[in-house]
């Protein structure tokens, strides 16, 4: 099954779902890499994907998680802007 990737509004959607690890992964940090400064990514996941959390924060991403009807797991990606300078 391929992943999904289609633009809503300033959310670009990848719909990871019925994907073996580490194919998700793989998917979702690849999106992120040309993931531009005022765009979030929502990616559908079958699995609350926890691994991938560490990573977001190790490169400045925050993001939001939320379990749909369906069971599945919706993660919003978005790049934090660095702080100034003091």
């Amino acid at each position: 099954m391929s992943a999904a990737l289609a633009h809503e509004g300033s959310a670009r959607l990848l719909d990871v779902g019925g994907m073996e690890p580490p194919e998700p992964m793989v998917r979702i940090l690849d999106a992120l890499d040309t993931l531009g400064p005022d765009e979030r990514l929502r990616v559908l996941i079958d699995r609350n994907p926890i691994p991938l959390y560490r990573v977001l924060q190790r490169y400045g991403f925050e993001y939001r998680t939320t379990q749909l009807e369906d069971l599945r797991f919706e993660v919003l990606i978005w790049l934090v802007p660095d702080a100034p300078s003091a």
